[in-house]
């Protein structure tokens, strides 16, 4: 059977990093995780439940993840956030391709827990996401916040049944607060990579965004919450453009 490392990259996460451990026991042969000097008990529960913890300063999602990806001693990878876990679907399509990895890239839906109701529609499922490779030919890349495995050219992907189940907000006011976080953070990231946006994206953008993950792709059939997700993705998208907009203005 082959060998797999799962790496974790976390910060302040004691309510969330044991579930997500212990979903990968039985598939895991190694367990790194690599904390942002947490200020809370994530650390002792990780080292607890058998973890290698490293610990290294917040620099970026993307340059975090790709430091997590070096400490990993098998080549194949699996890369979790500590806030997801592996539903019993996924663990066993793992456990079946680690008698014999059959490709150095796979893919496979993550589906998100908010506020107590798992998504089923919208534009948050089916969230395919990349996350077990071969990192001999991947790397992370993307625009902070929005990291994405990217793979040596003609690269085969399978999809794997199964989900990487992720409880991602408690609270509509998390969600507010978290978007107020990354939108700075993907504002930035857009302006350094020469990104610009108008006045018009402020208006249009948003309003797309909420019509697409409302009504195009039905997140109305996941009713209140439905709503209120198509609402705060929208809320997003006004405050990165928004930001960015502020930015090039005092930039000029």
């Amino acid at each position: 059977m082959e060998k797999l490392s799962i790496v974790i990259i976390c910060f302040n996460e004691e309510h969330n990093i044991g579930r997500c451990i212990d979903s990968v026991r039985g598939v895991a042969d190694e367990i790194v995780v690599l904390d942002s000097y947490s200020t809370d008990q994530t650390v002792r529960i990780a080292e607890e439940k058998g973890a290698t913890v490293k610990q290294q300063a917040f620099n970026g999602f993307i340059e975090k993840k790709n430091d997590a990806l070096a400490l990993a001693s098998h080549h194949f990878v699996l890369s979790l956030d500590a806030d997801e876990a592996l539903d019993e679907t996924l663990r066993d399509s793992i456990l079946k391709e680690k008698e014999k990895f059959s490709t150095a890239a796979y893919r496979m839906n993550r589906c998100t827990n908010y506020c107590g109701q798992f998504i089923l529609h919208g534009s948050w499922y089916p969230d395919r996401k990349l996350r077990l490779f071969d990192k001999r030919i991947a790397c992370w890349g993307g625009t902070n916040p929005h990291d994405r495995i990217e793979l040596s050219k003609d690269t085969e992907i399978r999809h794997l049944r199964g989900n990487i189940l992720h409880y991602a907000y408690l609270s509509i006011a998390d969600h507010v607060a978290q978007n107020n976080k990354l939108s700075t953070m993907a504002a930035k990231a857009l302006f350094e990579k020469g990104k610009r946006t108008r006045r018009l994206n402020i208006i249009v953008n948003p309003f797309w965004s909420f019509i697409q993950s409302f009504l195009i792709r039905a997140g109305f059939l996941d009713g209140f919450f439905g709503f209120v997700i198509a609402i705060q993705i929208a809320h997003m998208t006004f405050l990165k453009h928004s930001k960015l907009y502020l930015i090039q203005k005092a930039a000029k």
